[in-house]
């Protein structure tokens, strides 16, 4: 099969390229977290309700074990530690977001919680007092409930909701953070909350959900970027940019169909975001619009279910990124005949009509959607790197998850880290702009849909105890030694599970 050929000549092609030895001093080395996944506090002071809060109350059987974020790590009272083991791996930034609701409780602008703010700037200010960078995510999946009861993503006033949220965000840090994210996944957003029963709010508006938030999605996007662009840029010094998650799809075989049967797949999952915002022509991705626009025609719709931008949206999105961030995890290989999967009709991967396949060679992480794929992150970016004339890149997440069982010997992360920061080195060396890298996640946490299940965390977290406890894991003393020496030891081996904290950091 062309398929093991297309594989081995990728490998000997990545590896016959010299890798740098070492990352550059200034490449900053981070984690990341979700507010959700993490704070706890879900009714704290004056907080208000997100989505994730109602679905869980409400539906608590769509949770794998049940389970919801009420307390989960308990970071709201806790965030002194999360701090310190920043300190103990020696990072040099820290991904984290803001939930919504804890700073404006009705999510509009009329209340804004003294309560919320004090616990982020608390949190902001403790990082810094170690000189760790904070990069600061608006949105990370949990919207106000009371603005979702408005429709949320597909009511057409999103992005001035989404716009006035950023200003008072700005407004109360942007003195102390200059890397600010507007959105955390897109797609995930849109598909599996809107178009799909896999997120909050689970909507499952399969024939325009996915679509109508993401013309909604990047319209809020450049009008934050703008807002911080034009009002605050010039005193505060920071820079703004997006989250999209962008695993890699290649084709099952070097033929023309597979080939593009790929490139439509990509247009599916991140183009429709990452093209308005980074190409040169703007707009929604080209080919994927015109399929979508005549299968909406041939199904009775009178215009298409993807919706166009107008010539001044287009030209409000477009260019509205100081950076990239990309989200990667895997990789899949697509064919334009086989592997394909019934979806429902009309939805967004019906639309793509493509089917995927994973290599059963690939080492399969606790998560079922995730396999660990030979340089897929260089074959990303570089992707990425090319298509859209070279922009400045973060990697904001990448991780890998495991059983609750597995405990501390968490040696399959290990393998996955070392293999995803080896290719970072080759991406680098390729001569793309990738600023910083950062692990998901800094410890154990509410794994969305799967709960308590999944476990990505550097530390583990004793969900039993009332302090929450949180455990170095043996990768947590790989990525310190990684980030300490600025280069990746193969042999390297802890020799015991006391984390010290380096002077001066």
């Amino acid at each position: 099969m062309k398929l093991i050929i297309l594989i081995g000549l990728v490998a000997s092609i990545c590896n016959a390229t010299p890798r740098h030895s070492k990352f550059p001093d200034d490449f900053l080395f981070g984690t990341a977290t979700a507010s959700y996944q993490i704070e706890g506090g879900w009714n704290a002071d004056d907080k208000g309700e997100n989505i994730w809060d109602r679905m869980t109350h409400t539906r608590p059987e769509v949770i794998k074990d049940g389970s919801n974020g009420d307390v989960a790590a308990d970071t709201y009272t806790n965030y002194k530690r999360d701090v310190e083991m920043m300190r103990e791996l020696g990072l040099d930034a820290y991904r984290f977001s803001l939930s919504w609701s804890r700073i404006l409780p009705n999510g509009l602008t009329n209340k804004i919680s003294e309560a919320g703010v004090a616990f982020y700037n608390n949190y902001i200010d403790e990082m810094l007092k170690y000189n760790i960078t904070p990069m600061v995510t608006l949105y990370h999946w949990d919207l106000p409930q009371k603005l979702q009861d408005f429709g949320g993503f597909l009511n057409p006033d999103f992005p001035l909701w989404f716009e006035s949220y950023a200003k008072v965000v700005y407004e109360k840090f942007g003195d102390r953070v200059k890397h600010w994210i507007t959105f955390n996944e897109p797609r995930e957003i849109c598909f599996q909350g809107y178009g799909d029963v896999s997120k909050a709010p689970i909507l499952n508006a399969t024939d325009v959900g996915t679509y109508y938030c993401a013309k909604n999605l990047v319209l809020g996007h450049a009008k934050a970027y703008h807002a911080y662009n034009n009002l605050f840029k010039l005193s505060q010094g920071g820079v703004c940019g997006i989250t999209i998650s962008v695993n890699w799809v290649g084709p099952l075989t070097d033929s023309e169909e597979d080939q593009y049967a790929a490139e439509i797949r990509r247009q599916a999952d991140w183009g429709l975001y990452a093209e308005p915002i980074f190409s040169e022509q703007g707009g929604f991705p080209k080919e994927f619009s015109e399929i979508v626009a005549k299968k909406s025609a041939e199904q009775g719709y009178p215009t298409s279910r993807l919706p166009e931008l107008t010539d001044e949206e287009k030209d409000l999105v477009r260019g509205a990124a100081d950076f990239f961030g990309v989200n990667h995890y895997t990789a899949s290989l697509v064919s334009a005949t086989e592997y394909k999967n019934d979806y429902p009709i009309p939805s967004l991967y019906a639309d793509v009509d493509v089917g995927s396949y994973v290599p059963p060679e690939w080492l399969q992480a606790e998560s079922a959607w995730l396999r660990l794929a030979p340089d897929s992150i260089y074959n990303a970016l570089t992707h990425l790197h090319k298509k859209y004339n070279g922009p400045t890149f973060y990697i904001t997440e990448n991780g890998w998850s495991q059983a609750l069982e597995e405990g501390y010997e968490d040696d399959s992360r290990i393998k996955y880290y070392r293999a995803a920061l080896n290719s970072v080195l080759d991406t680098l060396h390729a001569g793309v702009d990738l600023r910083g890298y950062m692990a998901w996640s800094l410890m154990d946490n509410f794994e969305w849909m799967q709960g308590y299940t999944e476990r990505f965390g550097l530390y583990e977290v004793d969900f039993s105890s009332e302090q929450r406890t949180r455990t170095p894991r043996k990768s947590a003393f790989v990525y310190k030694q990684i980030i300490r020496t600025r280069e990746i030891d193969p042999y390297f081996e802890p020799d015991n599970r006391t984390m010290w904290i380096d002077e001066g950091h």
